[in-house]
């Protein structure tokens, strides 16, 4: 069966200096292992024993964070030299660059062969409904890309003094997901994670909005709200993709627990690869 995995980062020193480092003490206490850079030799040995195709994500948040990027060249240029083991990528632009970040989505389309972007709203402390940021959806849904959006807590900022100023509301799913697929009928918008604690407001977005979809990493699925657990191989079926979130969770223990919840083949042809093959031209 092939295997797709729709969030991963590279986890390297490019991407982890971009967007953890400040929190890599905090993460590693939150995760209960050390979390450290990793090199591209790692992540590709790792997608060849387990048989999984990645979907690499850059990272911008660069104007909260003054950090640079990990760029869209650099996730392209991975997938370039291994398109064995890496299905495309998502590319990264920070809202806040303005028109900087809407000429950079158009390159990364037209020169890169970008997937889409993903969006971190609590990093790059923005809300994805504010009208500012108008323009790069129009201008990306014009281009036929993609975006995918981070939805409910995140481990960046967790266990700091104020979450280190990372405010969870930036990546609650309603209004702005719902809002931003009516403005947007065209747009393909893809939630990441299980959008806890707001799973059962996802899950009504997903349903009733026929451009929303969500891939469900960062979280070992045996711990899964149980409403999202029931709809999976019900209502949800033709909605929802895998994803582990590496190098936060690994791809063997994702997949372990996914076949641990003992949906049927064709439930998990359709969350592995076919609904990303459909939805997204993997």
């Amino acid at each position: 069966m092939r295997i797709i995995d729709l969030h991963c980062y590279p986890g390297t020193e490019e991407w982890f200096q971009a967007s953890i480092a400040p929190y890599a003490e905090a993460l590693t206490e939150y995760w209960g292992r050390p979390f450290v850079p990793r090199t591209a030799e790692e992540l590709l040995g790792e997608l060849e024993s387990t048989g999984v195709e990645a979907m690499l994500v850059a990272f911008d948040a660069e104007t909260v964070t003054g950090r640079a990027p990990c760029t869209n060249d650099y996730v392209a240029a991975l997938r370039d030299a291994h398109p064995e083991r890496i299905a495309g990528v998502w590319g990264s632009v920070d809202p806040l660059k303005g028109a900087v970040a809407i000429r950079e989505a158009e390159r990364a389309v037209k020169e890169l062969g970008v997937v889409g972007f993903h969006f971190h709203p609590i990093a790059g402390d923005f809300d994805m409904d504010d009208a500012r940021f108008y323009p790069l959806w129009d201008a990306i849904s014009g281009l036929g890309a993609a975006i995918m959006v981070d939805t409910g807590t995140t481990g960046v900022g967790a266990r700091l003094p104020g979450g280190g100023g990372r405010r969870l509301k930036r990546a609650r799913p309603f209004p702005a997901l719902d809002d931003l697929a009516v403005d947007f009928p065209q747009l393909t918008i893809v939630a990441a994670h299980p959008s806890w604690p707001w799973t059962d407001e996802m899950i009504a977005i997903a349903l009733h909005k026929a451009n929303v979809y969500w891939e469900l990493s960062g979280w070992g699925p045996e711990y899964f709200p149980e409403a999202l657990k029931h709809d999976i191989p019900r209502r949800l079926q033709d909605k929802v993709m895998f994803g582990s979130d590496y190098p936060s969770v690994s791809f063997s223990r994702t997949l372990d627990a996914w076949h641990g919840l003992g949906f049927r083949d064709e439930i998990l042809e359709k969350v592995f690869h076919a609904n990303a093959e459909r939805v997204l031209g993997v």
